[in-house]
């Protein structure tokens, strides 16, 4: 029911930063709430941040609090992810995910929709 399409990765220097946006189509409720996780080879998919239609809730992982700001513009069904003072833990897949109910900010099982993710690399 809902497509979702990440853009904005690529590769920058540690310190840097990128802008990830996530763009949505189909159908969109005004009470989802819109995330950002990322996922690295051998490892689990993590939450990264979070933000409800209202935009005046918003979760951070603590390994991204005061550099990462998520942020959406529901008028343009789009949410970004903007990405400052990056470090090279910080290199993953990130996708964008969207769910009408969601039980935990953290829990992937709870989004409903996904993108197909965009790479992010940040060198040393």
């Amino acid at each position: 029911q809902v497509q979702l399409v990440e853009s904005g990765g690529g590769l920058v220097q540690a310190g840097g930063s990128l802008r990830l946006s996530c763009a949505a189509s189909g159908r969109t409720y005004r009470s989802s709430v819109m995330a950002w996780f990322r996922q690295v080879p051998g490892k689990e998919r993590e939450f990264v941040a979070g933000i409800t239609w209202s935009g005046d809730v918003t979760r951070y992982a603590d390994s991204v609090k005061g550099r990462f700001i998520i942020s959406r513009d529901n008028a343009k069904n789009t949410v970004t992810l903007q990405m400052n003072i990056l470090k090279p833990e910080d290199t993953a897949v990130y996708y964008c995910a969207s769910g009408r109910t969601v039980p935990s900010w953290e829990g992937p099982t709870g989004y409903e929709y996904w993108g197909q993710g965009t790479q992010v690399t940040v060198s040393s």
